[in-house]
Formats: structure tokens, C-alpha cells, sequence
């Protein structure tokens, strides 16, 4: 993973656990449908972080095994999935994952894969993936226009994130996925996916992100003031619209 991005989320756990979006189950059943997985093969999910993305597959029917190198998202994750027997948690990375050669049918990676070394990540992946197995990718990215909500919260995280755009600008392009499965890329797709949040749940969700100024910065006062101006000024019945597109990519690994 790039830099520093195995602890990017170390102090923010709580609240990713918390306010972070789940995932549609449409992601799961296009896994099955459209990438012809079985709904009983293994899942290696791939920067899982708190286990939002293993909790999908694991509902889906799939045993996972999950690989985080965070020790607080990775504990994390443990304690919300206790009640999977079909769980389990390893410490490693994308681009060394410490699973075996050629021992789990489907390799996915949801939020996390723009921290990734696409190359590094792109050669483990193939060692793990049996040899009919399949790759996964998907995310949720939040839709930056199409109501004042949404527009307001763009240009509030322009105005008080350093870091906002080079993370923002990290997630890969249609055309970049495309080129990184090469020759194995097989299709793509797109579901909507949405939060309704109160006030408490949007200052949460905002507290999640990685480049959100915390408590005892000088821009954090100020942000959560014009934060709650953007919420008086948008909000409807007391809940604001966090629309996404969850987007997924699929395809086979190139050996």
C-alpha cells in the first residue's frame, strides 16, 4: 500500500465503523450472476478494513477471509463479524497478502483499493486466485453534483482539507481499471447507494474521512460551523441526502 495509508485511518475507527455506507446487495448478486462465482466460493477481501465489504460476501454465503494491515480497523472488523463462523482476519497487505498459492476463488477490494500499489497488488492477487478465479473492485464514490447538499459539501471539503484533492484524486478512472486488468478486464457496472444522515451522522460521516481536519485543528471549529449552516440550509425533514454510485469492476487475472 502507498505511503502512509496503512495508518491513514488508525484515529477515525471509530467513526468509520459507525457512519461509513454499507454497500448494495446488487454488488454481491452481480458476483454471482454476471461473473459466474459461486455463491459457497472463497472470498479474500482485500484491505477490509472494519469488514463493511466482508460483511456483504459473508451474508452472500461466501466464507472470507479478510486482509488489513491496521490493527484497530482489523480489530474492529473482528469484533462486528464475532457472529461469522465463516470469518476469519490475517495482517498483510494488498501486494502481500501471506495467503497461499492458488487458495481462494474471488479476490475483492472495495474503499480501499486507490491506497493500493496497482502493480504490486495486480501480481498477488494472481498468485492467490486459484486458476479460475476472479477479481472484484468497487467503491463507493460520492456524487459531487445534482442537489445543493451535494455541491455545498464538495466546496466545504475544497475549502478546510489540505489533503482532500490528492485523495480524492487518487480513485482510479474508468479508463485506468481498464488498464489495469488489461487483456483480463470483463465488464463494469454501476448501482446507486445513498445515506440518509441527521446532523450527527453527517458530522460523523465527515469525521471518517481521512483528510477531515480533527479536534484541535484551527480549520475544525470553523468547519463543523459551516458544516451545520449547510445542513440548516438543505436539509428536509430533518435528514440530508448522501447520494453515491457504487461502482464495480470485474475481471480475471492476467498470469
Amino acid at each position: 500500500m502507498i505511503d502512509d495509508s496503512t495508518r491513514r485511518f488508525t484515529d477515525r475507527v471509530a467513526d468509520y465503523v459507525k457512519y461509513r455506507p454499507t454497500y448494495p446487495r446488487e454488488v454481491a448478486t452481480f458476483v454471482h450472476v454476471e461473473c459466474g462465482v459461486a455463491p459457497a466460493a472463497s472470498v479474500a477481501d482485500i484491505g477490509a478494513g472494519t469488514g463493511i465489504s466482508s460483511k456483504l460476501f459473508l451474508d452472500a454465503g461466501h466464507p472470507v477471509v479478510a486482509v488489513e494491515p491496521n490493527v484497530a480497523m482489523r480489530e474492529a472488523a473482528e469484533r462486528f463479524l464475532a457472529g461469522y463462523p465463516a470469518y476469519r482476519s490475517v495482517a498483510g497487505t494488498a501486494e502481500a497478502t501471506t495467503l497461499p498459492d492458488a487458495s481462494v476463488d474471488l479476490v475483492s477490494a472495495a474503499q480501499a483499493f486507490h491506497w493500493f500499489d496497482k502493480a504490486g497488488a495486480r501480481r498477488e492477487f494472481a498468485r492467490i486466485l486459484k486458476p479460475r478465479g476472479k477479481i472484484v473492485l468497487f467503491w463507493n464514490s460520492r456524487k459531487l453534483k445534482g442537489s445543493a447538499f451535494l455541491e455545498g459539501y464538495e466546496a466545504l471539503l475544497q475549502r478546510f482539507s489540505e489533503d482532500y484533492a490528492s485523495v480524492a484524486e487518487s480513485y482510479p478512472t474508468d479508463a485506468a481499471m481498464a488498464d489495469w486488468f488489461g487483456d483480463g478486464f470483463e465488464q463494469k457496472t454501476v448501482f446507486p447507494n445513498a445515506q440518509l444522515l441527521d446532523f450527527d451522522g453527517l458530522s460523523g460521516r465527515l469525521a471518517s474521512s481521512s483528510y477531515a481536519p480533527r479536534p484541535g485543528d484551527p480549520r475544525y471549529e470553523p468547519m463543523l460551523a459551516a458544516l451545520r449552516e449547510l445542513f440548516d440550509a438543505t436539509q428536509h425533514n430533518g435528514r440530508v441526502d448522501f447520494a453515491y454510485e457504487t461502482r464495480v469492476f470485474a475481471g480475471k487475472p492476467l498470469r
